[in-house]
């Protein structure tokens, strides 16, 4: 249910227990749910969030790093503070800044900020909306499937490399770092 903002999230729940077309009172039931999701969230950013093996790694190589996610702002700044990696990353890009992934909104934007252009940087994601935005931004795209949504929908979206782990990752950035 997850990879696609909130708003998405808060709606495939809904729906769960309403009818799936829109009417006044579900989108009123929306707005409602999502205000007390997101004022839950900010209140607790990151008790079931935990860095994925290797981000650490991946992050200390000092290569530039920006952050595109579908996470409300306000959130997204509160996790990476709680895990620590804020200073990590040289842009953030997140819900409520312009269009959602797979919009190549945001990482168009973050690759300007970081001054690369976005032919040179990776995109590196779990979802299809990861693959799709990276593409259309004209990222080399890496999936690492099973971080949260399902293998096939990552696959469909045809990514340019698919690796195991954060681990790969890391390996990789750093070989590229030594052969440039």
């Amino acid at each position: 249910m997850i990879g696609d903002g909130a708003r998405a999230l808060v709606a495939r729940a809904i729906r769960l227990r309403t009818p799936a077309e829109s009417s006044p009172e579900h989108d009123a039931l929306l707005e409602r749910v999502l205000a007390l999701f997101l004022q839950h969230y900010a209140e607790r950013p990151a008790v079931h969030t935990a860095l994925l093996p290797g981000a650490r790694e991946a992050l200390s190589l000092g290569l530039p790093a920006a952050l595109v996610t579908n996470k409300p702002r306000a959130i997204t700044l509160l996790v990476l503070e709680t895990l620590g990696i804020a200073s990590a990353f040289g842009a953030v890009f997140a819900g409520g800044d312009g269009p959602l992934k797979p919009s190549p909104h945001g990482l168009e934007q973050v690759a300007r900020e970081l001054g690369v252009p976005a032919s040179r940087a990776w995109m590196i994601g779990d979802g299809p909306q990861d693959v799709l935005a990276g593409r259309a931004a004209g990222c080399f795209t890496i999936a690492v499937p099973g971080m949260i949504a399902d293998r096939e929908r990552v696959l469909a979206a045809e990514p340019h490399l698919i690796v195991e782990s954060l681990h790969d990752v890391a390996r990789l950035a750093s070989a590229s770092r030594t052969s440039a």
